[in-house]
């Protein structure tokens, strides 16, 4: 067979984070008995530390006609951009979250869906304990104040948030990887951890040695740290407001490191008006980057360091998935996930359309 009579499979990285291409192109290279060309682009359509994201229809159409595969991190993913590729069959999203891809006109167009559900497992439980600490420990109070003008006494703070953790109850809402990560984590400090999650089968609670709850509102009354681990689906969107956060004791702390589109901000603001929140601390948010033209009044009350809100809210920027070598994992474990399916025919980590 000559050479022009090979098939070509392209595959893009949509957002263009990586400084070279070498390690995808090792991985999506032929293998013994298999005949194609390989045709690998980053589209740097969003890359790391640009804070806006260009358009898919920014790709030449010349290689929007051509792409197999697209493995994107941030990108939203529409009806509209699907039509920019008519040959699409692959689409890999590089995290676990998938909501930001319309798998509707995905399905009907019959390309398959793909997530990386093992990468950043780590940091993002730890990210969960990190703000969990920061606020339950009162450091982010202590730190506004000692850099005050003048700054405070060299004293204790007496405020809600400080509180001993052993024997307080950590809950977590959606006990999934990072959820069990986040659970073992709370152990080691010695909480109490009670999860809610009526997916899992019977008998989690028992192998880790946790409580379980199958009343989602006994979960709430009970956490004196709630963390929430859950995706964003049909049934978690805006699921979390003010009458399940009105719930929780008072003087409760609330983390998300999950899904900005199930927290609902306007409870949060209102919880940590009326006393019922101590602190929240927040990596992800409804709507990312922060649309300026619309900004949420809680965050802009925290913009301002409005004094009520002192030491009370911490926001990271949908970062807890991040170090350099969770980095590398995303990498490899995206472009493993695409050869298997798009080039090998496997089946891995495919979101089915009937899937939440």
């Amino acid at each position: 067979m000559a050479d022009d009579d090979f098939r070509t499979v392209t595959i893009i990285q949509a957002d263009g984070l990586y400084p070279d291409e070498e390690l995808e192109k090792t991985l999506f290279a032929p293998r013994p008995g298999q005949k194609y060309k390989l045709n690998y682009v980053q589209s740097n359509l969003w890359p790391t530390g640009v804070p806006e994201r260009r358009p898919w229809s920014d790709i030449p159409e010349e290689l929007r006609n051509q792409v197999d595969g697209i493995e994107v991190l941030k990108m939203p993913f529409t009806e509209q951009d699907l039509s920019l590729f008519p040959r699409l069959k692959v689409i890999v999203r590089m995290g676990v979250g998938y909501d930001r891809l319309d798998r509707v006109a995905l399905a009907k167009r019959d390309v398959t869906v793909c997530n990386v559900p093992d990468y950043g497992t780590e940091e993002i439980a730890d990210h969960a304990i990190a703000l969990t600490l920061s606020l339950r420990r009162g450091i982010l109070i202590h730190h506004e104040r000692q850099r005050a003008t003048p700054p405070a006494g060299w004293m204790i703070i007496n405020t809600p948030l400080m509180a001993r953790l052993r024997g307080a109850t950590f809950g977590i809402f959606g006990l999934g990887r990072i959820g069990t990560a986040a659970a073992l984590r709370a152990k080691a400090l010695g909480f109490n951890v009670l999860f809610y999650d009526p997916y899992l089968p019977n008998g989690v609670d028992k192998s880790l040695g946790v409580e379980r709850t199958k009343d989602v509102k006994e979960l709430f009354r009970r956490a004196n740290v709630l963390s929430l681990h859950c995706p964003c689906t049909r049934e978690t969107r805006d699921l979390i407001g003010y009458d399940l956060l009105s719930l929780l004791p008072p003087g409760a702390v609330l983390v998300n490191t999950s899904r900005g589109e199930v927290l609902d901000l306007d409870g949060v603001e209102e919880c940590l008006k009326n006393g019922l929140l101590a602190g929240a601390g927040l990596d992800v948010l409804p709507e990312e980057p922060i649309p300026e033209d619309r900004v949420h009044p809680l965050i802009e009350a925290y913009r301002r360091k409005e004094q009520w809100l002192e030491g009370r809210l911490v926001i990271t920027c949908h970062t807890a998935f991040y170090s350099p070598e969770s980095f590398v994992d995303i990498r490899l474990k995206s472009a493993e996930t695409m050869r298997d399916v798009l080039i090998d025919g496997g089946r891995s980590n495919v979101i089915t359309p009937d899937m939440e």
